[in-house]
């Protein structure tokens, strides 16, 4: 990292009221973070769901399974 880069850390750190490594470890973090979920989607779109573990999306397209909205005054 350049002395501009630290500087600024250094001011974000303070500011944060955090260490300098805490923020460049959360810093790291949420970038590699980020990196994964791309391989992620990468993986989703070379592999989609089979058959049966894609059926509990169509249940959840049912509904609820009656409607108590008619209990809404029941509580009082």
């Amino acid at each position: 990292m350049d002395d501009s880069e630290a500087a600024d850390a250094q001011r974000w750190a303070q500011r944060l009221g955090v260490g300098r490594s805490e923020l460049l470890r959360e810093a790291l973090h949420r970038h590699l973070v980020g990196l994964a979920s791309e391989l992620d989607a990468d993986r989703w779109d070379e592999e989609p769901l089979a058959e049966a573990e894609s059926a509990f999306g169509e249940v959840a397209d049912w509904g609820p399974a009656e409607d108590w909205s008619d209990w809404a005054d029941a509580a009082g």
